[in-house]
């Protein structure tokens, strides 16, 4: 560990810590079979024992360490002990040993605004739930499950746990888990990874790739469309259309080289879906705004919706917020 850390740069090592537990405890509820799925506002938007469980975890690990920060959490739960076993007291060891940022050097923990979705992708969790159980996701290879299996794994791709840190209104270091990321290798690969990304410092925990600069791969939504969003995504002039769940999962097509665009003409996209991966995108050189190309902002302060949609590149961001059509536009300000 190099001297005393920043502030900062120790949240970030809790965080990525404490994401991993998360995911440790979004596989466990799926293991378990028993989801305890309620509805929120809709079948569309459902709430798990994994979700409560994680954030539960993410908040009283992340408090216990650094008891004046701003957390704001998807799930409105109500406020009771914790349990012990859902603290993660550790930091990552890789984080702590960086430089961090000057700007960064003299924050402190009343300045900083977390926010968490403890488990984006909760529609496709809850599917990938009923089409399997996890002995085909731990122990048999890909190639050994049939076409309907083979649905459910893609499914949990979408999955992920989002920890973003903002300053001043400004998505500046993020953190994310994907909980069953290496299924495909079956029971003797760890699942699970975690990746990771501060301004002015970089992304960390993938490689960075792009799509080749003649193709244009558009990743959207699944199962929150519509006809403006289906206009929107027309209007790019893709080469494909990628249709998947979980704003983090879409963030990671853009950096690992599936997608060039992230294009969702509506609300529904919450701050806490955003922030980390903005932060991973925007340390690697990217992008994320409203269809407008307006950054969003993260103080604690601010709604939760993302009204306006959200567009995010890695390269070339001008030309698909030029693209977005004034019908589009027009729909979004009437939001």
């Amino acid at each position: 560990m190099s001297g005393n850390p920043a502030v900062v740069m120790r949240l970030v090592a809790s965080a990525y810590s404490v994401a991993e537990k998360a995911g440790a405890i979004v596989r466990k509820v799926l293991h378990s079979g028993e989801l305890g799925i309620v509805e929120k506002t809709g079948a569309n938007d459902l709430q798990t024992l994994a979700d409560r469980l994680a954030q539960k975890s993410i908040c009283a690990s992340l408090y216990r360490s650094f008891p004046n920060i701003t957390i704001i959490g998807e799930e409105d739960l109500p406020s009771e002990e914790v349990q012990e076993d859902l603290i993660e007291s550790g930091q990552a060891e890789e984080i702590l040993q960086k430089s961090c940022p000057e700007d960064y050097k003299a924050l402190k923990e009343e300045e900083l605004v977390v926010w968490v979705d403890p488990l984006d992708g909760t529609k496709e969790y809850t599917e990938a739930s009923r089409c399997l159980h996890l002995q085909d996701v731990v122990q048999k290879p890909l190639k050994g499950l049939n076409k309907t299996h083979g649905t459910a794994i893609w499914l949990l791709d979408n999955v992920t746990v989002l920890i973003g840190i903002a300053y001043e209104g400004r998505a500046i270091a993020g953190v994310i888990n994907q909980p069953f990321y290496n299924y495909q290798l079956g029971s003797g690969a760890a699942l699970g990874r975690t990746m990771w990304g501060m301004l002015g410092l970089g992304a960390f925990g993938f490689e960075l790739r792009e799509v080749p600069a003649d193709k244009r791969i558009v990743t959207t939504t699944r199962s929150h469309s519509n006809k403006t969003v289906t206009d929107c995504v027309n209007a790019m002039e893709p080469h494909e259309v990628i249709r998947v769940g979980g704003a983090g999962n879409k963030i990671i097509q853009l950096i690992e080289g599936k997608a060039s665009a992230y294009v969702f003409a509506s609300p529904g996209c919450k701050k806490w879906d955003t922030c980390a991966p903005e932060a991973i995108l925007h340390a690697v050189g990217g992008r994320l705004t409203d269809m407008f190309g307006n950054t969003y902002c993260y103080n604690a302060d601010v709604k939760h919706m993302n009204s306006a949609g959200v567009l995010a590149t890695l390269r070339n961001h001008d030309y698909y917020v030029n693209r977005v059509p004034p019908s589009v536009q027009q729909a979004l300000k009437s939001k």
